[in-house]
């Protein structure tokens, strides 16, 4: 039996501030914006070639605080064109950690949810 972890609540402030950073800045696909009524609002964005997406809005029933998340990973393919392509739409990333295990990308979304992006290293040069 498979299991697939499909959506990761964000905790944000400002839900229009927060898709606007994910769409226009990272490239997040908006799949869903539903205010489903006063107070209920679900937002749902997935990365570009992810299975798994992620969740803002207001009356989700989090209990983290906006800014407080800082254990998501993504795996990229490049890290050099990814951390250029961030800089070039104002993303603060901070540079390159290069790492036996990979090459490591951190940068926070406009909360302080802190981002890190992984290029994994080439087993098959083993």
């Amino acid at each position: 039996m498979d299991w697939k972890i499909e959506l990761i609540h964000v905790p944000v402030s400002d839900v229009d501030r927060a898709k606007e950073f994910y769409v226009e800045k990272l490239g997040f696909n908006a799949d869903h914006d539903r205010t489903v009524y006063e107070g209920l609002r679900f937002v749902q964005l997935t990365p570009p070639g992810s299975a798994c997406s992620i969740a803002i809005g207001e009356g989700l029933g989090a209990t983290l605080e906006p800014g407080s998340l800082d254990v998501i990973q993504v795996v990229i393919p490049d890290a050099d064109a990814v951390l250029a392509d961030l800089r070039a739409k104002g993303v603060e990333a901070e540079g390159i950690d290069e790492q036996e295990w990979g090459r490591f990308i951190t940068l926070r979304d406009p909360d302080g949810n802190r981002w890190t992006l992984q290029q994994l290293p080439d087993y098959s040069a083993s």
